[in-house]
């Protein structure tokens, strides 16, 4: 199943809507870290609330893309993990570590706007043409 990524200003969102073969999470990487490239992007965001299982193929892939986006100058956050999860990821000893997670895509948002804003990454603001007039 291929996992849309969609484009908010200069963050790339990814939200996965359903349980996703190994294959699945190869490709996103793959397409995930292309678009990074490709679109100049300061952000990605990878919504996982659909997810009511994540095994330890999918914590290291988000870990992966997580390290390969900052690699290309990108920032990433994980959105979104249930309580369920969260509980069966400590038990089985997964972590993300070194990836930013926050509750929801709100979240996300405002976590990448402040770490762009910090690294000096936020878009300059357009100046308004100067007017020859003085008054």
């Amino acid at each position: 199943m291929e996992v849309p990524i969609l484009r908010q200003g200069q963050y790339l969102i990814a939200s996965i809507q359903s349980a996703l073969t190994d294959a699945d999470l190869s490709h996103l990487r793959e397409a995930l870290i292309a678009q990074v490239g490709r679109s100049r992007c300061r952000g990605v965001i990878v919504d996982v609330t659909a997810l009511d299982v994540m095994d330890s193929f999918a914590v290291r892939t988000l870990r992966d893309i997580a390290h390969m986006a900052r690699l290309r100058g990108a920032e990433t956050v994980i959105v979104g993990i249930q309580p369920d999860v969260a509980f069966a990821m400590v038990q089985l000893g997964l972590t993300l570590k070194g990836v930013a997670t926050v509750l929801d895509l709100e979240e996300g948002l405002a976590f990448l706007d402040g770490r762009t804003k910090d690294r000096g990454l936020e878009p300059k603001p357009k100046r308004p043409p100067s007017s020859p007039f003085r008054g």
